[in-house]
Order: structure tokens, then sequence, then C-alpha cells
């Protein structure tokens, strides 16, 4: 069987052989790029459509002969205007959605080298492997580690809240795509005793929920969390919003109806509704604003609570753990929508997202001298992702378990600097893809100083240590000193620097978002 190639591959032609690997479902080749063996679109599970549509992923169909593993497999269901980004011209088409792609050093079994698993972000309701931006080529090589990169189900395929379908249906994509490292690793010169999951904004999200199924437990020994969304839907929430949902299509939402409608067809239905999620304050409080309709269920049975009690209660004390956040964060987000933010946006904002009773009255008491803009910026920073980054050490280190806590403060060059430590930095920063996808906005498509790619390098070399040893090159946090690593143009290890936003948010339970 062989692929048709969408993403042509790099490096110069090499007198070496081809890389053949055999897989649990039949042998794959890849190509040589640049000093790695790279193969792409490997099936981990069989396409999730027709009977098998809204369900738990099942085994990749074997196939017999070499299948050229040249080309990413299709991106999953979703509005492909949003993903674009300078170098990916067109992606493949097909339902082979359920894919991996391997970066490695050398095909050797005996290798056995630390393998890292990348899990993408996007609202839970975009992304694809195939994204230039996650290009793994500098961390497999720098690090002289394995990376695998997968594709999982977004939005109303991998996690809308369908009756007669099991809930968090992407999350149980991620776990097959890691039994397939568990199992095949080891041909593509990886220890699958040495497995570490990172990802960043709702890849780190389902990594949090990773941390907290049983399910997922053993398929990985450390996980790296960048950016943690504090988003998780209760059960009576996801069934609202998926009622919402199904009704943009004038359905009910139960597989036997929506299976009615194409999957790509049926993206639409998630795009509407984000238009206009904030008719819904009333119901949905504050997962109105954040305009994905799309998040972790705490259903019970798939992820029995929120990653933060799990985490506290020991379900993840035997996994090491490295978790931090952008310092400015949400300001992409405001950069994005183009908004001058009021006296009255900045008030509305602080009572809906600031923890307590007299949340605004904290807020403007923590930080007399901010402008509106900066208060809405820095409460929904903090609420959406650097307290919930935070929590989960202390839940983690609650539990009997380590971690380790970084903050990025270095500002991003485009803009004139104006969107500083925002979120999405310590990606081109990580994979040193500073021309792609989100790179280039942050970037503004110039050539990274020599401060950007020392800083790149740092990234690439504590999240590889980490994956080998567990030590990311500074001390674990603890709830008496609180080290974290701050990483700027000169890297520094110091107490955690956003102590105002700590102690408003001491105490506080992210728990699953309610129904209003």
């Amino acid at each position: 069987m062989t692929t048709t190639e969408s993403h042509p591959p790099t490096g110069g032609p090499s007198d070496q052989p081809a890389p053949v690997v055999r897989t649990t479902a039949g042998a794959v080749r890849g190509r040589r790029e640049e000093g790695l063996a790279v193969f792409r679109g490997i099936p981990f599970a069989a396409p999730p459509v027709g009977e098998a549509r809204f369900m738990a992923p099942s085994p990749a169909h074997a196939w017999d002969g070499i299948r050229d593993a040249y080309a990413f497999g299709p991106p999953p269901p979703q509005d492909l205007g949003n993903l674009g980004g300078p170098g990916l011209l067109d992606v493949p088409e097909g339902d082979e959605w359920l894919t991996v792609n391997v970066w490695t050093p050398e095909p050797d079994p005996a290798a056995r080298r630390p393998v890292m698993v990348w899990i993408y972000g996007g609202a839970y309701k975009l992304g694809h492997t195939g994204s230039p931006g996650y290009d793994a080529r500098h961390i497999a090589a720098d690090g002289d580690v394995v990376v695998v990169s997968l594709n999982y189900r977004v939005g109303m395929e991998g996690f809308a809240f369908i009756e007669g379908a099991p809930a968090n249906r992407g999350l149980l994509d991620q776990v097959a795509a890691l039994e397939w490292v568990r199992d095949n690793i080891e041909a593509f010169g990886g220890d699958p005793d040495r497995v570490t999951v990172f990802g960043e904004s709702a890849g780190a999200g389902s990594i949090a929920s990773l941390l907290a199924m049983p399910r997922a437990t053993g398929l990985f020994r450390r996980a790296i969390a960048q950016s943690v969304p504090g988003t998780f839907f209760s059960g009576e929430l996801a069934r609202d919003i998926g009622l919402a949902l199904a009704a943009e299509m004038g359905l009910r939402p139960t597989a036997a109806d929506l299976s009615t409608i194409a999957p790509r067809r049926l993206t639409s239905a998630g795009e509407t509704l984000s238009a206009k999620m904030l008719q819904y304050i009333d119901r949905w409080g504050q997962a109105a604003p954040t305009v994905t309709p799309f998040s972790p269920v705490v259903d019970g049975e798939v992820l029995p609570t929120t990653p933060w009690q799990a985490l506290a209660a020991g379900s993840a004390k035997d996994v090491d753990l490295l978790v931090g956040h952008n310092r400015d964060e949400f300001r992409l987000f405001i950069a994005m929508a183009g908004r001058q933010i009021t006296e009255e946006k900045a008030s509305a904002a602080l009572r809906l997202f600031a923890p307590g009773p007299d949340g605004e009255q904290a807020y403007r008491a923590a930080f007399p001298d901010a402008s509106p803009g900066e208060l809405y910026e820095r409460v929904q920073t903090d609420w959406l992702f650097n307290m919930p980054s935070l929590h989960l050490a202390e839940a983690q280190t609650a539990g009997g378990g380590r971690a380790h806590v970084y903050e990025l403060t270095w500002p991003a060059p485009g803009s004139g600097g104006a969107l500083g430590a925002c979120h999405g930095l310590d990606i081109p920063l990580l994979f040193g893809t500073y021309g792609a996808d989100l790179g280039a906005l942050l970037f503004a498509g110039t050539e990274p100083s020599a401060e950007a790619l020392s800083l790149s390098s740092r990234f690439r070399s504590s999240w590889t240590s980490f994956a080998r040893t567990g030590d990311p090159g500074w001390p674990a946090y603890d709830v008496g000193e609180r080290l974290v690593q701050v990483l700027d143009a000169e890297p520094v290890v110091r107490a955690y620097p956003e102590e105002a936003s700590r102690r408003l948010w001491e105490g506080y339970d992210f728990s699953a978002l309610p129904l209003l």
C-alpha cells in the first residue's frame, strides 16, 4: 500500500537505503532526512467512520507488503480554514485520521532511546500533526530522542457529548496511540519504558486528563504540560452544549442522528455555535466566553474526576511532571480579536472569572496601577492557563508525586514586542519552527536573533533532559520555596514570580464547569 505525499520531505538525497520497520499491523518504509529516519502517516487505529463513527478507537487494519510512510495522514475533520500556515499548502484527504509520525536518529531496536510523544493543542476543535510548526526534527536530533506525534479526533467527532457514544473520544484516541507506542516503538529505536508525553494548550489539557485516566495508567513515565487550560465540563454542561450543537444541524445529539451528516460537514455545527456562545452565558457561565464548545468531560467513567482532584489523590504520583505557562498568555487572544478593553469590560471579566465573592475588588487591590486592559488580560490569563498549571503542580506534590515548574517571560519579537510572552510562544521556541504557523506571527517573519536561538536551545535541552532522566535542570517545586525556572534571555531559577496572582487563587478548586 502506498500513500500520496502532500508534505515534501526535507533534506537532500542519501545513499543509505530507505529505513523499513515492521509494526504490529505491517511493515512501513520511511525516508532519510537530515540524519534522521522519518516515518509519516502510520495508522495506529482503524478509520472511525461508518459503524465505528463516534465509537472508541479499534485496532488498525493490517496490510500486506511494505507501506510507504512518506506523507502525513489526513487531518481529523475540522474547519480547514484554520489549518493554514506557511509551508502547509494542502492536506491529504481520506478517513485515515488516526495516524502517528516518528522521527528517530536510527530505527535500531537495541538503541532504546527516550521517547517523546507530542499532543497538539487547538481548543479541542483544531489541530493536525502535519502543521509545519510541529516538525520535530530539531528535538529528535538535538536531544538524541525518538519523537512521535499523533492525530486525534477533535470537535464534534472527538469531544461533543453524544448519546450512544463514549465521552472523550479524542482522549481515547490518545490512549490508543500510546498503546501503539508501547507495542511498536522499540523497533524504531525507542525505549517503551521511557515514554514522555508533551503538549501545549488543549494538548496540555489532554495530558492532564491522561494523568487522571485509569486506562492511561502505565503508558508513560513522564509528562510535560505547557499552558494547561482549566476548562473541564461537567456531564450536565456537556449534555446541554451537545443539545445546542446538534440543534445547529436540526438534529438530536444522538449517534444515530449525527451519523447521517458527513464528518467534514458536521464541523459547521461547532463553527456556528462558537460564534454565538456568549448568548448562552446565563446557562454556560465561564465556558461561554471561551468560544469553544468542546472540552474534556468529567463523565465519571473515561475521566472519573478533574485532573486536580485526581493528582491530589495520588493518581500520578509515579509519573514525573514538568508543567508551566507563559506570563502573558491571554494577550494573544485580545490582539487577535482586536478588542478595545473598556472599564465596563474589565469589570465584567473580573466579576465572571476572579475567584471568591469579592474577586473583582481583590484583583483591583492586588494590581492597583493596572489599566482596564491589563486587568482584563491578567484575570483571564490567570483563570484560563496560569493558575490551572500552577495548581496542577501543587496537586501533584500534594498527592506524593514530583513536579518541576517553569514560566516563560521572554517577549515575542513580533508586533514590536507588544504580544509579550503570549500563548503559543513556547511552540516555535521548542520546535525551532519560527516561520511556521503561529511562529510566523510571533516572529514577524524575521530571522530569529541569537537570543531567540539560545532560548530555543535551552527549551530543547531541558525538555529532552527531563525525558531522559526526569530532571530538566532545576529543582523540583515545593510549597515552601516555590522555586521555578524563569525562561528569558537570561534564564534564572527563583521563587514563583506571579505571587500576587498565586495568593488570589490560593485554595481555589478547579472543579468541572457547571450548568448554571
